[in-house]
């Protein structure tokens, strides 16, 4: 189907044509009239003038009838006075006084006269031409022919139809010309145009096939250079937006990007991680709207206010608290001037914890050993100033130092221990161990401690136990910490309980029950960490670091399993030490869990 330009180009044509034939006829037309108009008026001024001279009034009146056949034309002979002497069409009716007609007036100026009017007498535009008669240079009457325009017509009619039948010829002619010619002309543009069509709709374009030397061709050239150097400039302009998505995607931080109205534009893959949020749930939202933090709706406040980047420290309250680092800073270089926010998440939430954890360690560890030191000094000092003369107090006094030393010993293997795992330089020798057989080695030396305050041990160890991969020394080292607390936070009278037994995912697991206080339910989430006491004072009283679940903890984790405490106030407390059946040969870095 032709396009809208080829039939304004058709048009166009034909209306030219049709305007050109139209006036060519108008033209042709009027002058063929004039030219008609002309020759009859020569011709009835000739007759008239050659029966003028060559007859006299009486025998043009005798000869009228003769005279009219000759010349085709209506014969009037008129007085001097005006008064009609005979008419070739109303030979028996008196005629009005001729001396005021137009022709007649003009015989009397001009010699000849000349007219064209309607006749009464014949009923249709007539023309009329008049010659006088003269006697010694006087008037003295006046012959007047006339013949109707009606031939005339109708010789202007038959030219006019033989014009309009060559016009059909010419027009059909001109049409078929101008349709070859539009066609020649539109074609190529309407090619141009389904061409640029396609490249706006993104599909597959190829070539111009338009080779013609003129503007048409030139254009076509110009266009398929235009096209390579724009699939060119989009590979480029393509390869730069896949890297720039790639670490846009791949950037560990979280990344906002807000719109000239404030309004979240786009967001990173690393943010919705960090907040566990949905893309669809803050596109074209605000900020505060999306993540409603009144620490980040300041800082973009004073952005807005200074236009100047901006960096704050805000907490993100949740089932996680995080805290995050945010950079808000304007994005630069953006065509048609665009203004466009960048906001940039850093979760120092880890970080912020590992500073607090290792300011409370410095602290914890400060505090632990000057303890012990202020004492050892102490008596140092008092039996330095006498009281090695005392034997029994000198004794006595010694037996306190022994004891604070061997309190900083254990303080400082327990703090080695913690160092070799957390760097990974504690190595594991893991082997097939039965965890009943090392736990049953054990209870022996905790049943002395139990006897001691009058706790009973209660065992419930089946015969049929898995065996685990495990170091078995590191076993050892877990089960005494967890055995030697329960002992050690059980009142007298108390019992412990040992269980061993497998889950229906033939994990192992340990429990080991005490009937002790109990530990709040607060506390419970920060046992493991280092140097963390449910109740200080009475930890330090039995001689504990504050290292042993911290110990046991990560001790665990090397070996694929995890501890659960559940305890109730006044009811005591359990731990389960669980080892996964897919323990063998695992040995997890402890080094990445440092709490």
């Amino acid at each position: 189907m032709k396009g809208n330009l080829f039939y304004k180009v058709l048009a166009t044509y034909i209306i030219i044509v049709l305007t050109a034939m139209a006036v060519v006829g108008y033209m042709g037309s009027r002058q063929l009239r004039e030219r008609v108009l002309r020759e009859t008026e020569a011709n009835l001024k000739t007759f008239a003038g050659m029966v003028a001279l060559m007859a006299s009034k009486e025998s043009i009146k005798e000869r009228i009838a003769e005279l009219t056949a000759l010349s085709e034309a209506r014969i009037t002979l008129i007085d001097g006075n005006g008064d009609v002497l005979a008419d070739s069409d109303a030979p028996n009716v008196e005629m009005d006084n001729h001396l005021n007609r137009p022709e007649i007036q003009e015989v009397r100026v001009r010699g000849t006269g000349t007219a064209i009017r309607f006749s009464r007498t014949l009923g249709m535009d007539t023309m009329y031409v008049a010659v006088p008669f003269r006697k010694d240079g006087k008037i003295t009457g006046y012959l007047r022919l006339a013949r109707p325009l009606e031939e005339i017509r109708k010789a202007i009619g038959h030219f006019s139809f033989l014009l309009f039948q060559s016009f059909l010829l010419v027009g059909a002619l001109s049409f078929l010309i101008a349709f070859l010619f539009t066609s020649r002309l539109v074609t190529p543009i309407q090619e141009m145009e389904r061409f640029t069509t396609r490249l706006k709709e993104g599909e597959p374009a190829g070539t111009l096939l338009i080779d013609s030397p003129d503007e048409v061709g030139r254009l076509a050239r110009n266009i398929n250079a235009m096209v390579l150097e724009l699939q060119e400039s989009a590979r480029v302009a393509g390869e730069e937006k896949s890297k720039l998505e790639a670490a846009f995607a791949s950037m560990t931080d979280g990344v906002l990007v807000l719109d000239d109205e404030g309004r979240i534009e786009a967001m990173n893959s690393a943010f919705k991680a960090m907040l566990d949020i949905r893309r669809r749930d803050i596109l074209s939202k605000t900020p505060i709207e999306a993540i409603r933090n009144l620490e980040l709706q300041e800082a973009l406040d004073l952005f807005r206010k200074t236009g100047a980047p901006v960096t704050r420290e805000i907490k993100i309250s949740g089932g996680d608290r995080l805290i995050l680092d945010v950079t808000i800073s304007a994005i630069q270089d953006l065509p048609r001037n665009e203004e466009k926010t960048m906001i940039v998440f850093h979760d120092v939430t880890r970080l912020k914890k590992l500073e607090r954890m290792r300011v409370d360690f410095v602290a914890n560890v400060t505090h632990e050993i000057r303890t012990p030191l202020t004492a050892i000094l102490g008596f140092i000092e008092t039996l330095k100033e006498g009281a090695l003369d005392d034997r029994e107090t000198a004794v006595r006094f010694l037996d306190v130092i022994a004891r604070h030393a061997h309190r900083l010993k254990r303080l400082v293997d327990d703090l080695l221990v913690i160092s070799d795992i957390e760097t990974g330089e504690m190595r594991f020798n893991m082997e097939t161990t039965s965890a009943k057989a090392v736990l049953e080695s054990l209870l022996p030396i905790v049943e002395q401690k139990a006897s001691a305050k009058n706790i009973a041990l209660e065992r419930q160890i089946p015969q049929d136990l898995p065996s685990i991969q495990a170091d078995r020394d590191r076993l050892c080292q877990i089960f005494l910490n967890v055995l030697d607390n329960a002992v050690k936070f059980t009142p007298e009278g108390g019992t412990v309980k040992v269980r061993l037994y497998t889950d229906g995912m033939k994990n192992l697991n340990v429990d080991v029950e005490d009937t002790g206080p109990g530990i709040p339910k607060e506390d419970i989430p920060r046992l493991g960490e280092r140097f963390y006491r449910v109740d200080k004072t009475r930890s330090r009283e039995f001689g504990g670091t504050g290292l042993g679940l911290s110990i046991v903890k990560h001790l665990l984790k090397a070996h694929g399993g995890e501890m659960k405490i559940e305890s109730f106030r006044g009811r005591g407390t359990t731990v389960t030490l669980a080892f996964p059946a897919s323990a063998a040969g695992m040995i997890v870095d402890p080094g990445k869990d440092l709490s």
